[in-house]
């Protein structure tokens, strides 16, 4: 996929438009009304195949644990830096990520010289101790780090990713009808998902560098991002053109966006988009979490997306090795990690 690149001004409001998102309604799908799947279904697929980002409203999610998990993530990052990084990130992708110590080595959205402006706490799905993977120490499955002296944190957590994660393996069939497959076609693949919470805090700069963001233009890695709604604008989004725009804020809803697996598995056809985060005025508090398939399963090509005329762009690949693979080529906080 050919993106330009873009010239913007960060901080200046006058040159980036705001658009509305393709906004799906999750209320007749959850009800189980007749027709109401299929008609759900042929909304996503435009919004995949001309976007890459929606929103979605009446996703049945009560907006407290996302309010917990937001407290969560300010009374976390108040914590004096000695006690952050008592978790330092660690060879699994888990753990506290401290500010100007990651930026993508190689966008091709623009340039990007100066370390990004958040610091990031990860957690991920704990697998069972006896769990292969876990026994055998491979990477990424390893368990969280949490904070000692915060009581509470960490139910909160695990509450608020254990329904975000069910909210996004809730819309499988409705990802698969999408793609003309059958609409239990995933579920095989998401038996043993690896899921991920991204705990970001972005502080405000009043003047940020030149090619300064809070976070760098990037497409997500995985299958689907879930993102509610922040209260501090920031986020842009890279339109099929090329051009950066930010999304209306609605309260309430719950962003969605494809990862850069799911736009691999299907031949380009559901998009991976670009976007960044401006460095923001005042704090941003945000609780994105990554549903994924399992680590291991290799996966091709869908059927429903090539063709004599349209021929698999990638070769078959676990969700594993392109993680690892991603990592190792994006961020240099990954370079000294050499787990087996």
């Amino acid at each position: 996929m050919n993106m330009v690149n873009v010239e913007v001004t960060v901080g200046a409001d006058d040159h980036v438009e705001t658009r509305d998102l393709p906004l799906l309604d999750l209320a007749p799908y959850f009800a189980a009304e007749q027709g109401a799947k299929e008609a759900l279904a042929a909304e996503l697929r435009v919004a995949a195949e001309e976007v890459g980002f929606l929103a979605l409203i009446n996703h049945g999610l009560d907006w407290s644990v996302i309010e917990g998990a937001i407290a969560e993530n300010k009374r976390f990052h108040a914590l004096p830096m000695e006690a952050k990084l008592a978790m330092a990130v660690n060879q699994n992708q888990r753990g506290y990520i401290k500010p100007k110590a990651t930026m993508i080595k190689h966008s091709t959205y623009h340039d990007h010289t100066v370390m990004d402006n958040n610091e990031t706490t990860v957690f991920a799905t704990d697998f069972a101790a006896d769990h292969p993977g876990v026994v055998a120490n491979k990477q990424f499955y390893g368990q969280n780090q949490w904070p000692d002296d915060l009581p509470g944190f960490r139910e909160t957590v695990q509450d608020y990713m254990a329904a975000m994660e069910a909210l996004g393996k809730s819309l499988l069939p409705l990802w698969a009808l999408a793609l003309d497959l059958p609409e239990n076609y995933f579920a095989p693949f998401f038996k043993d998902n690896y899921t991920y919470y991204r705990m970001a805090h972005y502080p405000p700069r009043d003047k940020p560098e030149a090619n300064e963001y809070a976070l760098g233009a990037h497409a997500d890695t995985g299958f689907m991002t879930l993102l509610p709604s922040p209260d501090v604008k920031g986020l842009e989004i890279m339109d099929k053109s090329g051009v950066w725009f930010r999304p209306t804020r609605v309260d309430g809803v719950i962003h969605v966006n494809i990862g850069q697996f799911l736009e691999r598995w299907s031949n380009e056809r559901f998009m991976a988009t670009p976007h960044r985060v401006l460095v923001p005025t005042e704090d941003r508090y945000t609780t994105p979490v990554f549903v994924n398939p399992d680590l291991e399963p290799v996966v091709e090509c869908l059927p429903t997306c090539t063709s004599e005329d349209n021929p698999p762009k990638y070769a078959p690949e676990s969700y594993w090795d392109f993680f690892k693979w991603y990592m190792a080529n994006s961020y240099p906080h990954y370079d000294g990690f050499h787990a087996p």
